[in-house]
């Protein structure tokens, strides 16, 4: 029996979601057709429970600041002849509650209580703080 798995992973070099979607809406950030996605080279060993609903939870400047829903992984096979992951990624991007993450290499399971919840719609277009001052409230547990 499967039951729903999340990942979380840095979202390297994105000062911003709002870089990172830019960064995903690129050509060579998607996949055939279409979807964005992010390319790996570790296989998850749990992928019936990634694909039973499960999101990717972004993390940006150290703290967990949005998800999308994981679709599928593909097979993509790099110039190097060597077999990668590609989670391929709904392209609507979900805030959530920031939570602090200290810097990790890869991605990590993340269990669905574990998981930061959804800001309410109204919160979900509020700009973000600069991300120092972010992090160092979702810290001592203001946000």
């Amino acid at each position: 029996m499967t039951a729903k798995l999340h990942l979380q992973k840095l979202s390297v070099g994105s000062e911003t979601v709002e870089a990172m979607a830019r960064w995903q809406a690129r050509r060579r950030a998607q996949t055939a057709d279409g979807y964005p996605c992010h390319i790996t080279r570790m296989w998850p060993k749990r992928e019936a429970d990634l694909l039973q609903g499960g999101s990717i939870y972004w993390v940006v400047k150290r703290v967990i600041r949005c998800r999308q829903r994981i679709l599928r992984l593909d097979t993509v096979e790099g110039g190097d002849g060597i077999r990668r992951c590609a989670i391929v990624l709904d392209p609507e991007i979900v805030r959530v509650t920031p939570v602090p993450r200290r810097p990790f290499q890869g991605w990590r399971y993340l269990k669905p209580e574990d998981a930061p919840r959804d800001l309410p719609e109204g919160r979900a277009e509020d700009e973000d703080l600069p991300p120092d001052l972010s992090a160092a409230l979702a810290e001592i547990g203001v946000i």
